[in-house]
């Protein structure tokens, strides 16, 4: 990798734990340094360079920013490439994938916006203990194998939050 790692990009430790305030904070500070305003008046390649940076810094503050991202992101860096789909072999899972796929569609049928205020929640606490799980385990090389597992899963619930998300904006017009 010729980029420098996302972490030490934001001067952070590797970890799945971040603040995210100061993260943002630390965005800021950094995206106004590389701002291409800041370099109109630079030469062609300056101003190439500043579009470049501007670009890594982004990119490396979305996947910080989502905790599936990120976690995905210090699976990567701990050890090495991960395929990008895998088919599950996590049983239990697939079966409350397709239960909560099927509770929304429902909720989606009945444009019922106080039970997918209530399916947000549960998702929401959902998540965060995934994210506690998977902040527990993912430097451990012995549980790797559950945290890739545990990253997929958060994968899924944050793709399933945008659809609510965006099922609620159906429903408020």
């Amino acid at each position: 990798m010729g980029t420098p790692c996302h972490f030490a990009l934001f001067e952070l430790k590797p970890s799945f734990r971040l603040d995210l305030d100061q993260l943002a904070t630390r965005y800021r500070e950094l995206a106004r340094g590389v701002h291409p305003d800041r370099f109109a008046d630079a030469s062609e390649r300056e101003q190439r360079l500043a579009l470049e940076q501007s670009a890594s810094l982004n990119e490396a503050y979305q996947t910080l920013k989502s905790p599936p991202k990120r976690a995905r992101y210090l699976l990567a860096l701990s050890g090495g490439e991960l395929p990008l789909e895998v088919t599950v072999h996590d049983p239990e899972f697939l079966l409350q994938q397709m239960e909560l796929r099927e509770e929304l569609e429902d909720l989606q049928d009945s444009a019922d916006l106080a039970g997918i205020a209530v399916f947000k929640r549960r998702l929401k606490i959902a998540q965060d203990e995934l994210n506690e799980s998977f902040a527990a385990c993912w430097d451990d090389a012995a549980q790797r194998e559950r945290a890739e597992r545990l990253m997929r899963r958060m994968q899924f619930l944050d793709k399933l939050t945008y659809e609510v998300r965006q099922l609620e904006e159906r429903l408020d017009d």
